[in-house]
């Protein structure tokens, strides 16, 4: 799940294991921005790709929300937020610069948009037929909201908040990548070209194909999966 920035996410993660587990889904955009972070920072972790219909216990013994991302430290320290899971990777390794000081404070505006509004009109425009109180359409308007701000942004610079991708960016794109799919003729024709190119941009890079890799779902007996930025 996603949790607000605050002031203090920087400094109080401390780099206690080499090898902490890592429970994720490959599709969840969530895990998918904690992966991202993970990656870049260049630390090692053991992976545990879950299947979401029959979770593991290892995974319900650590977490009473049991959704992913999960990160348990060695030391037993668990992070279940996926912003956590972020902040602590790139806490101990920036070597891209996605903290930047500087771009924080729009990141975090931009970030809580996203993992609240905007969160919230996505799932309705995805799973219209359990929200039969509006069309689908109606939803995805709202969600537009979101997607206009954006644009705006994207007409003037390459990325979110900084000259070079970063932590807005990593952390909302897996949100509209999920957008883009609920229909893909509407957001292929749509008016939000910076978008579209952004997000093209994105999921044809290095570092986002290298965290997509797919993995058996986890179970007890299996080897460690081990998921590090190779040289």
């Amino acid at each position: 799940m996603g949790r607000r920035i605050t002031a203090e996410m920087t400094q109080r993660f401390s780099s206690d294991s080499t090898h902490p587990i890592l429970y994720s889904f490959r599709r969840c955009p969530y895990a998918m921005r904690a992966r991202l972070a993970i990656w870049v920072s260049g630390l090692c972790v053991v992976l545990r790709e879950v299947e979401l219909r029959q979770k593991p216990l290892a995974l319900l013994d650590i977490s009473a929300k049991a959704t992913v991302p999960v990160l348990q430290l060695k030391t037993g320290q668990v992070l279940d937020e996926s912003l956590d899971i972020m902040f602590w990777a790139l806490q101990q390794n920036d070597p891209e610069h996605w903290l930047a000081p500087a771009s924080l404070k729009e990141a975090q505006y931009l970030i809580d948009w996203n993992d609240t509004e905007f969160k919230g009109a996505l799932d309705r425009y995805k799973y219209a037929d359990r929200y039969p109180d509006y069309p689908a359409n109606y939803y995805r308007q709202q969600a537009e909201l979101f997607l206009a701000e954006l644009e705006q942004r994207l007409t003037h610079q390459d990325f979110l908040c900084a000259a070079h991708f970063s932590l807005a960016d990593a952390a909302i794109l897996p949100f509209i990548r999920q957008l883009a799919a609920v229909d893909d003729e509407w957001f292929k024709h749509c008016r939000y070209n910076a978008v579209k190119q952004w997000l093209f941009a994105f999921t044809n890079s290095a570092n986002f194909m290298a965290i997509m890799n797919k993995y058996q779902a986890w179970q007890v007996d299996d080897p460690i999966t081990l998921f590090y930025k190779t040289a």
